[in-house]
């Protein structure tokens, strides 16, 4: 699973908008889309940022590990 599908179930599992989580990145609701739509990178501080708000590991985020600690 790639970083983007993971953004994006979590984000859909929490019941979250785009716009929330890109006030958690301090992006607007399009740049955060733009990640998850494949037309943008997520910067390591975005993943620093997104790993503290959901509670888990970068390897999980970025689908290296399927274990969320």
């Amino acid at each position: 699973m790639n970083y983007r599908t993971r953004m994006r179930n979590l984000r859909e599992d929490r019941n979250l908008t785009q716009r929330q989580l890109g006030e958690v990145i301090n992006k607007s609701q399009q740049g955060y889309s733009h990640i998850e739509e494949g037309r943008a990178e997520l910067k390591i501080d975005d993943l620093i940022r997104l790993c503290r708000f959901y509670g888990v590991s970068a390897d999980y985020l970025i689908g290296l590990s399927d274990d969320e600690n």
